[in-house]
Formats: C-alpha cells, sequence, structure tokens
C-alpha cells in the first residue's frame, strides 16, 4: 500500500518535526565538501514551507559521535548551508532535546529551526522511546525524508512515528518510486554489480536473479568469479570462502537464463602504489592485480547497455578514486548518461559517487542517496523507517 505523503497532509499552522539526512562530509576545518544531501532534502523543505506551517523543526544525525558531545560534529556548518540554500533564517539550536529547546522553539521568531546533532545521544541509535517521545512533543506532524536512514530503527527514522501522525517527504517519495521501478522494471532489464565483494551483494543478486536479463559484474567481486569458473587471476583480491558461493551463483544463472557477463580483460599493476607498472592483460598473470576493467571489457558491457530498457548500477568497477584506475568507470558512467529512453538507477554509495565524480548523476533517472538503505530495499527487505510510516 502507498504512504501518507507530504503532498497531501495539513500542516497550516501546525509545527513539523522532519527527519533529514544532513550527514555530509567535512573537512579537517569543518567546511562542508559536499552539499549534496542537504540539497536533496529541500524540495521538501520548500513544499512545507509554502504550506505555512507555525514551525519546521529539522532534525539529522552527523558523522558517528557515539553518544558523545563532539565539538567538531556540530550541526553549525549545516545550518548556515542550509540558509543560504532557501534564503531563509535557519535557528540552530545546541541540543535537541530537555526544556531549554522547547522554550527555545516556542519563543523562536524563525520558522526553520534545526536541532543539534541526534547522535550526541546514545539513545537515538538504540531506538530510546523516551528519546523518541521527547522529540515528538515538540512538534505536531512528523515528516520522514531520510532515506540514507530508512534501513536503522533508530528513535528519530522510525519510533517517533509511534507518536505523531506521520508521512514521507518528497525524496523518500523518489526513492521507493524508483527503486521499486528496479524490482519490477521494464525488460531488457540490465544490472550492473562492483564493489569489492561478492559477500556484499550475494542477497541482491539472489533478490534480482528472477528479474534481471543480463547481471555485468566488475570491480574486485569479478576476481572471485572468474576465479570460481578456473581463470587465473593473479594476486587480485579473492574471497577465497564465497569461491563456492560464486559458482552457485553462476549455475542458478544458468538455469534461469540469465547471462553473467564477466571482464575479458583487465588493468593490472604490480602494486596498488604503484601505477607506473599498469597494463592491459586478458589473463592476470602471478604477481600482478586487477585494478579495473580493460579496454575489450568497456566496449562488451557497452554492448549489453545497448540492449538494455531499464539499467541498474551498484558499485563501481575498479578502484576509481584513482584516477589512474577509474577509466572503466568513467567509461560506463559516461556512456550511462548518454542512453536515451532508458530507465538508470544507480543504487547509492560508491556509484552514486561515481555518478557525481563523472558528472552525469543529472543525466540520469535516479541517484540513490543511501547506500545500505538501497541496498537492503533492492535485496526486497522492508526499511523500518518507510514500514512505520501510515498508509495513505
Amino acid at each position: 500500500m502507498p504512504k501518507k505523503s507530504v503532498r497531501n497532509v495539513e500542516i497550516k499552522g501546525k509545527k513539523v518535526i522532519a527527519r533529514v539526512d544532513f550527514n555530509v562530509p567535512l573537512n579537517d576545518s569543518g567546511a562542508i565538501t559536499d552539499d549534496g544531501r542537504i540539497r536533496a532534502a529541500i524540495e521538501t523543505i520548500k513544499l512545507i514551507l509554502d504550506k505555512s506551517p507555525a514551525k519546521l523543526i529539522l532534525m539529522s544525525h552527523l558523522g558517528r559521535p557515539k553518544g558523545q558531545v563532539v565539538e567538531k560534529l556540530r550541526m553549525n556548518p549545516v545550518a548556515q548551508r542550509l540558509k543560504e540554500l532557501i534564503g531563509e533564517d535557519v535557528l540552530k539550536l545546541d541540543d535537541c532535546v530537555g526544556p531549554l529547546v522547547v522554550s527555545q522553539i516556542t519563543q523562536s521568531c524563525e520558522r526553520v529551526i534545526l536541532l543539534e546533532n541526534l547522535r550526541f545521544h546514545s539513545e537515538e541509535t538504540k531506538g530510546d522511546e523516551s528519546f523518541a517521545e521527547e522529540l515528538a512533543s515538540l512538534a505536531d506532524v512528523y515528516v520522514n525524508d531520510a532515506f540514507g536512514t530508512a534501513h536503522r530503527a533508530h528513535a528519530s527514522t522510525t519510533i517517533i512515528a509511534k507518536f505523531l501522525p506521520s508521512c514521507l517527504g518528497l525524496l523518500m517519495e523518489k526513492e521507493v518510486s524508483f527503486l521499486s521501478t528496479a524490482l519490477s522494471p521494464e525488460k531488457p532489464y540490465v544490472v550492473i554489480l562492483g564493489g569489492a565483494k561478492v559477500s556484499d551483494k550475494i542477497e541482491v543478486i539472489s533478490s534480482l536473479m528472477n528479474k534481471a536479463d543480463t547481471l555485468i559484474v566488475g570491480g574486485a567481486m569479478a576476481y572471485t568469479f572468474l576465479k570460481a569458473e578456473g581463470q587465473p587471476v593473479g594476486s587480485s583480491r579473492v574471497e577465497a570462502d564465497k569461491l563456492d558461493v560464486a559458482c552457485a551463483i553462476l549455475k542458478e544463472a544458468k538455469e534461469k537464463n540469465v547471462s553473467i557477463v564477466l571482464p575479458v580483460d583487465h588493468l593490472v599493476v604490480d602494486r596498488i602504489d604503484n601505477p607506473s607498472s599498469k597494463k592491459v592483460q586478458t589473463v592476470i598473470t602471478e604477481g600482478f592485480l586487477g585494478v579495473d576493467i580493460g579496454p575489450a571489457t568497456i566496449e562488451l558491457f557497452k554492448a549489453e547497455l545497448k540492449k538494455a530498457k531499464t539499467v541498474l548500477w551498484n558499485g563501481p568497477l575498479g578502484i576509481f578514486e584513482q584516477t589512474d584506475y577509474a577509466q572503466g568507470t568513467k567509461s560506463i558512467a559516461l556512456y550511462l548518461g548518454d542512453l536515451s529512453g532508458v530507465t538508470v538507477i544507480v543504487g547509492g554509495g560508491d556509484s552514486a559517487a561515481a555518478a557525481k565524480e563523472f558528472n552525469v548523476a543529472d543525466k540520469l533517472s535516479h541517484v540513490s542517496t543511501g547506500g545500505g538503505a538501497s541496498l537492503e530495499f533492492l535485496e526486497g527487505k522492508e526499511l523500518p523507517g518507510i514500514s512505520v510510516i501510515a498508509e495513505a
């Protein structure tokens, strides 16, 4: 059943508390290096403000303070950036619960209030009911727009909905809509799986095996599959304890007529910290390890993607963070950005970072803001931050 949406909730004159994901990266001086998560919440924030609430109270975590007050993880730089983005004053408080917080919210002239880092309180990640109830007491309506934490049953993401009328924000709606498309796709359906470990993707592969026409496998996880096929992989990273799993996946794919496409050549080096040793090999020799897909593989993957009507991309195809080993991921990202008439969904995490790095995020149908959350959604799991929201 569809969930209630902030679009359809009456909030005029009411206090609204919204869980957003402002967990942005900071540099050593405390400056925000990527404001993408703040920008992602702006549409919901502006919609709420257009509905004339008495107050909009925003709450988020930042980093991993582990229940302690960590000065460099205060929400001050977030409040400043938010003020610039919405063109309206933002009152940033020094805590998220307590009598002083209640008093400041009551007396404030500002419509937008940002609470202090929720994870300064250990009760947040423990899903403490009393803490959730205190947060709920600050408002009349709860909006969850933090997809990146929807897989966690924390006080502000799940438990709070027990105490207030609840609805989804626009970002959450978009995430649910597009990731649902990835589970019920228009065919042909091609899934690109990359990253380091087969073990991280076993449940996703199992879920998508009954939906995808083609599974393209790259990144370090490809070497486990190649090794399972009996191919030499030199010193490349292999999960030796998952070779039987890889064999089982290859067997199941064959039985279900799902094509698994593995790299046919590789960019290799003798050491990751020695890019000057890089060369292309079709068979990885001893003393070398794979760090990216090779040029023939890039063309092979493009040929598979050309057939698709729906593409899901989850995981980079090489060590894209290092320029010398980024060509495979970059080439595929750019190709996805140029596809027309194709729904292209990026499942968060490193693949989302790659889409941004190579300036194609705006050309794709959807880039998820949640790594772990999108992975669990694609595994077919029910996310507590979504399931708790009232049905429409």
